[in-house]
């Protein structure tokens, strides 16, 4: 089991219990309580925020009213410091996960600077980072509400970055936990023919609908979406399409994050960390750099 809302950004996890008392102490441990993030921070396993790089790039929002989405929606370009426009740059979509917004992504997660860094310091070509609203609760797939975030990317999102110049006939998609496992469902719908690199920081992964509904039950629409949805099923679509997948050990996703890495043979890696934003920042740099790079040779 894993905590109810996902997406952390350092301090405390949202959602999760409190447990006292060895035996409490081992459920958490095993998974089999809620608080495992909160826990592993108490034990020390979670670290702090790292200092976020100084320069500052450019960061624009704009609001249209999306089709797809039924409703209106705020795309947030970031740039590299001393980029102005989009025009002429590839593009990487950036997804936000449970519960945020593309704008609060961008601000929460520093893009602006960590781009500025990659640029500047690891000779990263520059792109332009782009975060958008996708819903708190849709996991970037079409609902049966008729929201459908995964349209509004390729349909909406992207040609209007086309009309401003950018390259989109290729694109980058990275993503945090929900926007984690929706990088997988868009690089596993739109395919190697347009995707031209995928990251997917902490995916919120789940092995069975039942686990995902436990979890939270608006993720999935029923059994059935789950498994039109289930980024396993689809991983014979990513061939083509490079990959980074990162997990902290101490995630509570981190058992289905084995699992896929084990199958897909991604770059990223397993490493010390839990879900959030200390985690997520210190990841950041090297998947930057590695969307940059494949983004420039697409």
């Amino acid at each position: 089991m894993v905590p109810r809302r996902t997406f952390v950004f350092g301090g405390a996890a949202l959602g999760g219990v409190a447990v006292a008392g060895g035996t409490g102490a081992l459920l958490v441990e095993e998974d089999v309580l809620p608080g495992k993030v909160a826990f592993d921070r108490a034990i020390g396993r979670c670290r702090t925020l790292p200092a976020a790089p100084a320069t500052a790039g450019v960061v624009r929002s704009t609001t249209f009213h999306s089709h797809r989405r039924r409703t209106d929606v705020t795309a947030t370009v970031v740039l590299p410091a001393g980029v102005t426009s989009p025009r002429g740059l590839p593009v990487a979509v950036a997804l936000h996960g449970n519960g945020g917004t593309g704008a609060n992504t961008a601000r929460g997660l520093r893009l602006d600077r960590y781009l500025t860094e990659a640029v500047r310091t690891r000779s990263t070509p520059p792109f332009a980072l782009v975060t958008v609203d996708g819903g708190p609760n849709s996991y970037w797939h079409p609902r049966a509400s008729g929201d459908d975030p995964l349209g509004m990317i390729t349909d909406e999102l992207l040609p209007l970055l086309s009309r401003q110049g950018a390259r989109t006939d290729r694109f980058g998609v990275i993503g945090w936990s929900m926007g984690g496992y929706g990088a997988l469902v868009v690089a596993e719908t739109v395919g190697a023919s347009r995707v031209a690199a995928m990251v997917a920081a902490s995916p919120a992964v789940f092995p069975s609908y039942a686990n995902a509904r436990r979890t939270n039950h608006q993720a999935f629409d029923g059994p059935e979406d789950f498994a039109r949805y289930d980024v396993f099923r689809g991983l014979g679509r990513l061939h083509g399409v490079p990959a980074w997948v990162d997990c902290g050990t101490s995630d509570p996703f981190a058992p289905m994050v084995r699992r896929l890495r084990d199958r897909l043979r991604p770059a990223g890696a397993m490493t010390r960390g839990c879900h959030d934003g200390a985690f997520w920042l210190r990841r950041l740099p090297a998947q930057l750099s590695f969307l940059g790079g494949r983004l420039t040779s697409a």
